[in-house]
């Protein structure tokens, strides 16, 4: 486990390093990401104006949903940049880089990339939390934990979509659509959900658990349900390394000479 945290360490801090290269850019990226979740924040803030309250739900409860979704999303995408990308690198053939390196092809893949303005995510994310009003030590570390847990269901659920490529061949469309939804149930508040979407929500496509369900913990702290969420993530990255190794063994290689940034 050291050696993993050292390895994932080393990709960041290099991906921070080259994207600092051009700190200009870098800061733009990152500010302007940040601005473009305020200003959704702002439509939210009018919209609770005329409607102070949603099913239960009021603007704290969005800022809590939006601050643990966005450190969730910005963390998966700053640090395991090629999760979105995989279906891509896999039916372009562009995994033969990594099948002759030593460390696991998997993890390779996905810390080789960051995203640079998901730093910007990150950014939102903790000024959101803060802004929602709770900053207790016991509320920033339960934010932090389960912003991680978001974290792990956001990448596990892209290796799983990515991963169909192995058996459909170009799954780009269907991969970018499926991360499209993933975030857009995320960022609406959980109880306008009902019947069936509801279901899908805790399933096919799990936001409840990347979002509605943290939120509900952020508001009264229920450790059964805190172990449950933290152990469905944990099952959910299980199962995508299952997935991903079983349809490595169908890989076909691009016979691809390239160098990956």
């Amino acid at each position: 486990m050291t050696k993993i945290v050292r390895f994932v360490g080393s990709y960041v801090a290099l991906n921070l390093s080259s994207a600092m290269e051009y700190r200009a850019s870098f800061v733009s990226q990152v500010v302007g990401m940040a601005v473009n979740d305020g200003i959704m924040i702002f439509f939210w803030w009018l919209f609770f104006l005329r409607f102070p309250r949603v099913d239960g739900w009021a603007l704290d409860d969005v800022l809590r949903l939006w601050a643990v979704v966005a450190l969730a999303f910005g963390l998966a995408t700053s640090i395991f940049g090629n999760a979105p990308r995989l279906a891509t690198l896999i039916a372009t053939g562009q995994l033969d880089y990594y099948l002759p390196l030593p460390k696991d092809v998997l993890l390779h893949v996905l810390v080789s990339r960051s995203s640079t303005s998901a730093w910007g995510d990150v950014l939102f994310g903790g000024i959101a939390f803060v802004a929602a009003g709770d900053v207790r030590p016991e509320s920033l570390v339960l934010f932090g934990t389960l912003a991680a847990s978001g974290c792990a269901v956001f990448v596990a659920y892209h290796v799983l979509v990515g991963s169909l490529a192995f058996w459909i061949g170009n799954s780009e469309s269907f991969s970018a659509q499926a991360s499209s939804a993933l975030i857009n149930f995320s960022t609406y508040p959980g109880s306008i959900f009902r019947g069936w979407i509801k279901v899908v929500t805790f399933t096919l496509i799990p936001a409840a658990m990347i979002g509605h369900v943290p939120v509900a913990l952020l508001r009264r702290f229920d450790p059964m349900v805190f172990v449950g969420v933290l152990a469905f993530a944990a099952a959910f990255v299980v199962v995508s390394v299952v997935v991903f190794r079983s349809g490595l063994r169908r890989y076909e290689s691009g016979n691809l000479v390239a160098l990956l940034g």
